[in-house]
């Protein structure tokens, strides 16, 4: 419809599912993703792993928390006519000046171009807070205009981030990063936002899909392109084997567990949530390290075999542990069910040491441990017992 009056929609809405606008918005999100990943490739090959991991949070922080506020806030009052279509591109356009910025943030601490890409988001998202806002009445009204108010005072922060000294900026970025989270937290104390929880944990599940997909096109293109130049196929093979099966792995173990049960009210869902900056960061950077891996065996990388080891069992041990206590361990019954996923967590970091085969070792532990789960929850319950 050209015009329709943006209301919140209803929590127990049935058949909710993401609209193929919400679908568009997270394939723009590829190229972002795909630009923090190549910037921590670049650090960690030059053996530069402190401040390529450092930078890393930092640009990928701004690509999660963009996402996490259209997804929620879509959740509540997607509405889909016009006006709100045209805010939602404009903040597609935001993510792709944000992305065009991320090398030039992590590299060399520049934070302009990705300030402006974000400023250009914030107008949009702000303008749907305040139409939303117009709509509602009594706390709902004032939960809106919060965080209207919340993105105004926030995006003021990033602009003044770009006028501090260079050596002050990523500790200014600390606290306008709080201050960012803090906003859902402040406008919904009174209100809680009718966000759909089905329709959440698609929208996290998606963009779950969204990080593995861009560790399998960027390990691959990173062996094509290695075996184009060098005659390296018994390196690579491993290397390649042990990638495809931790992200199979990886998609596996997310997706057991239907976690739309647990997420109920902002008490569960807004630390669910936030957590999952460390499930998605972590599964983009199982493809970084698998580039890491490929350069350091046709001889690109200047690091030693340990840390190019450690480049991918390092984002696959937090994988696995993030997931286990985002939503897993809420699931499992028993010691053994319990334990599963923290000990394949240690068990991939202890690849690390595995020399040549360590991305194909960590890749078949990551298969066990599908596999154990498999067997341990066909089992009997042992509550039962």
């Amino acid at each position: 419809m050209a015009y329709t009056p943006m209301t919140a929609r209803s929590r127990h809405e049935e058949h909710r599912a993401s609209t193929p606008l919400e679908l568009f918005f997270d394939l723009c999100f590829v190229v972002a993703v795909a630009q923090c990943g190549a910037r921590l490739v670049h650090a960690l090959a030059e053996g530069h792993p402190g401040t390529g991991v450092i930078g890393y949070f930092f640009v990928f922080f701004g690509v999660w928390w963009a996402w996490m506020n259209f997804t929620w806030f879509a959740s509540a009052y997607d509405c889909d006519d016009v006006p709100y279509r045209i805010a939602t591109l404009v903040q597609i356009a935001g993510v792709l000046v944000y992305a065009a910025g991320v090398s030039r943030a992590s590299d060399e601490n520049d934070w302009t171009v990705a300030v402006v890409g974000y400023l250009i988001m914030r107008v949009a998202l702000t303008a749907q807070w305040l139409r939303a806002g117009a709509g509602e009445s009594g706390p709902a009204r004032r939960a809106a205009f919060t965080y209207a108010a919340g993105l105004v005072v926030c995006q003021a922060g990033w602009v003044a981030l770009l006028f501090a000294p260079d050596d002050l900026k990523r500790w200014l970025f600390l606290i306008v990063a709080a201050a960012e989270l803090l906003v859902p937290v402040v406008a919904e104390r009174g209100h809680q936002t009718p966000w759909h929880p089905h329709h959440i944990a698609e929208r996290y599940g998606l963009f779950t899909i969204i990080v593995l997909g861009e560790t399998v096109s960027a390990s691959t293109v990173a062996v094509k392109s290695a075996l184009d130049e060098h005659d390296a196929l018994g390196e690579l093979l491993p290397i390649a084997a042990g990638g495809l099966l931790i992200v199979f792995a990886a998609w596996w173990i997310y997706f057991a567990a239907p976690v739309h049960e647990r997420l109920t009210t902002n008490r569960e869902a807004i630390p669910w949530g936030y957590g999952h900056l460390l499930v998605f960061a972590s599964g983009a950077a199982v493809g970084a390290g698998i580039e890491v891996a490929v350069e350091h065996a046709v001889g690109q990388a200047h690091l030693s075999q340990p840390a190019a080891n450690a480049a991918v069992t390092v984002p696959s041990a937090l994988f696995l542990l993030t997931v286990w206590f985002l939503h897993s361990r809420h699931f499992k019954r028993g010691l053994a069910q319990q334990a599963t996923l923290p000990l394949s967590a240690l068990v991939v970091l202890a690849c690390t040491w595995a020399g040549l085969y360590a991305v194909l070792y960590a890749g078949l532990v990551a298969t066990a441990t599908v596999a154990v789960g498999i067997v341990l929850s066909a089992g009997p319950d042992p509550a039962d017992a």
